[in-house]
């Protein structure tokens, strides 16, 4: 990643981070549509909770998938909640499961935490054999992820 890019994102952030949507927005959005899975996550957030942008759950759920596919901890375990609740997306607790189980996996310390608790609180929503399903959703994902799109300006 360049430094203009990750300066981008860095200045979103901030930006989100003290309520300044609209700079959040204006910032991330150059690397996000560049595929930067940070930027797609918190693009996200702003749309699933409507901070600056109209509260959109199916662009959320959009948005997640792309930073998720991507490996961004926070972008696949906030498409698991997605799954969860059904928001912009079917309910499906399995793929819940798989997403949160993801996001544990790729992070550490007091994220792990939250996403394994999570991922858990999900699992008790699931039998055995649906769990089983989620764990080998995961793991196909982790041996062989789909190759994300390019976007059409970085052919």
């Amino acid at each position: 990643m360049s430094i203009a890019r990750a300066d981008s994102v860095s200045r979103g952030s901030a930006a989100f981070h003290r309520g300044d949507y609209a700079r959040a927005f204006q910032e991330l959005s150059p690397p996000a549509e560049r595929g930067n899975a940070g930027a797609l996550g918190l693009l996200g957030f702003m749309y699933e909770h409507g901070f600056g942008v109209p509260q959109a759950y199916a662009a959320a759920a959009d948005l997640y998938y792309r930073g998720a596919a991507r490996g961004d901890p926070f972008a696949q375990a906030m498409l698991g909640l997605m799954y969860d609740k059904g928001h912009g997306v079917s309910k499906d607790f399995v793929l819940a499961y798989k997403w949160l189980n993801l996001a544990a996996s790729h992070t550490g310390g007091r994220e792990r935490n939250t996403y394994a608790r999570l991922r858990n609180a999900v699992a008790s929503k699931l039998s055995g054999n649906e769990i089983v399903a989620g764990q080998y959703l995961a793991l196909s994902w982790v041996l062989a992820p789909p190759v994300p799109e390019l976007h059409p300006t970085n052919r």
